[in-house]
């Protein structure tokens, strides 16, 4: 596991895969399916990994978050970044910070939540947690309301920032105020689309973002690395090309659920046993999972010709 600062080029040569969990018969997580799921997405040439949502660490149990940390940088290759979450309650964040204070992790996500929360408030909980772990955080801006584009400059400007994730869905991605006031107050080299292949082109040429975040990179990982090449090289009509293979199964994802549609894609394509969901999430109807599984299949066996 890479354990030097996070850098915002590291963008430029990989995107950032965000891995569902694998856990066994009896819930644990199991250190063999994860190594699995890991390799293969190394394979593909992905050299950083965030768990977060479709992880389902918003419901991770603290007597476990230790042992999480130690098989995901086991796992990991040693030039692998690997960034695990935290929260999103203000209790469980503050415990699992006397966790990470321990380790290496070059930086950690705070997941967001809406619930019980105002700006000023969430800006003295990230502040204090990045000084109990001693190291800049993950800013996750994933819905209106959350923080402004203000509040996240000033995280920014304080240096307790080591990158933000923006979420935000728009129907029109090219239609985006909040984020246009966002780069005009943050450097735009600190943030990363983080709602997978779809916006990515947008994002990283309208709002000049620096790369972007994705679940079914999972699936096939050289595949979302040979769009990140196409667009960094300005070859457009290939990175839409393959944004378009993405679609059957991403559409599945916003039908369904996105983390469940995932958890499920891994396994059904033979990846990783991703065993049951984690409470409080449940499983897919088999109408559903029959869906995902050819879709899955599908994308995980694209080539791309020119790859």
């Amino acid at each position: 596991m890479q354990t030097t600062p996070f850098r915002p080029e590291q963008f430029r040569s990989s995107v950032l895969a965000v891995p569902p969990l694998a856990r066994d018969a009896g819930e644990q997580v199991c250190a063999k399916e994860n190594a699995r799921l890991i390799r293969h997405i190394e394979d593909g040439g992905v050299s950083m990994l965030l768990y977060g949502g479709n992880a389902n660490l918003y419901h991770v149990r603290l007597t476990e978050f230790a042992g999480l940390l130690e098989i995901l940088q086991t796992a990991a290759a040693p030039d692998t970044l690997v960034i695990p979450s935290v929260g999103p309650s203000y209790g469980l964040m503050m415990d699992q910070a006397d966790i990470l204070r321990e380790t290496k992790f070059p930086t950690v996500m705070v997941l967001p939540t809406k619930a019980v929360m105002t700006e000023a408030g969430l800006m003295t909980g990230f502040r204090r947690f990045v000084e109990a772990i001693n190291r800049p955080a993950v800013l996750y801006i994933k819905e209106e309301g959350y923080i402004s584009p203000e509040g996240a400059a000033e995280l920014v400007k304080d240096g307790l920032v080591s990158f933000i994730k923006y979420a935000i869905v728009r129907k029109e991605t090219s239609q985006d105020e909040f984020l246009e006031r966002l780069v005009t107050m943050v450097d735009p080299k600190l943030i990363c689309s983080g709602i997978g292949e779809q916006p990515a082109m947008v994002h990283l040429t309208q709002f000049r973002l620096n790369g972007y975040t994705s679940g079914c990179v999972c699936v096939n990982p050289g595949l979302s690395q040979r769009m990140l090449k196409a667009i960094c090289d300005k070859d457009y009509d290939t990175a839409e090309a393959i944004r378009k293979v993405f679609l059957p199964l991403e559409d599945l994802r916003n039908e369904i659920n996105p983390i469940r549609v995932l958890h499920e894609a891994v396994a059904l394509s033979g990846i990783a046993e991703t065993g049951r969901h984690y409470p409080l999430l449940s499983g897919i109807s088999d109408t559903a999972a029959a869906r995902v599984r050819a879709a899955a299949v599908q994308l995980k066996s694209f080539r791309w010709a020119n790859s």
